[in-house]
């Protein structure tokens, strides 16, 4: 009997899931937990950055979609999720938040992350800079390209 109690016990633990497991709470999925928004705060909507872009871009246009909140760091760390999708998302959700202590160290590693969208981005001199010379033939050309 106490045998299939065991195992009846171990079948209800298993479809539970993962009710219990460390890590798993709020104190220690949520990255400000003792944070609370402002009574009647509206969050923005704000443009959604899926890990392809510029992190810098997305990162200014965050905060300045945060304005009418201030310059508290803890609300716009915690809101940071919220404009994130795709591998952005995945990337911040796996991370561990007590590795981040301000606004600083998460958006470094923000920029850390996804800053290889930025390396390779032409700007507009590089970009003219690539026209084919009046003077120059077209095997010149495709070389330089």
């Amino acid at each position: 009997m106490a045998e299939e109690l065991n195992t009846l016990f171990g079948r209800v633990q298993s479809v539970e899931g993962w009710k219990g497991v460390e890590g798993l709470n709020y104190e220690h999925l949520c990255i400000q937990p003792n944070m609370e928004l402002p009574e009647g705060y509206k969050t923005p909507k704000f443009e959604i950055f899926d890990g392809t872009g510029d992190p810098k871009v997305h990162l200014r246009t965050y905060r300045d979609k945060l304005m009418d909140i201030g310059k508290n760091e803890q609300i716009h760390m915690k809101l940071l999720m919220r404009s994130l999708t795709r591998d952005a998302l995945s990337w911040y959700i796996i991370q561990n938040p007590k590795k981040w202590p301000n606004w600083i160290s998460m958006s470094s590693d923000f920029m850390d992350r996804f800053k290889f969208n930025t390396k390779n981005s032409p700007d507009v001199l590089y970009i003219q800079n690539r026209k084919k010379k009046p003077m120059e033939t077209f095997r010149e050309y495709a070389t330089r390209w």
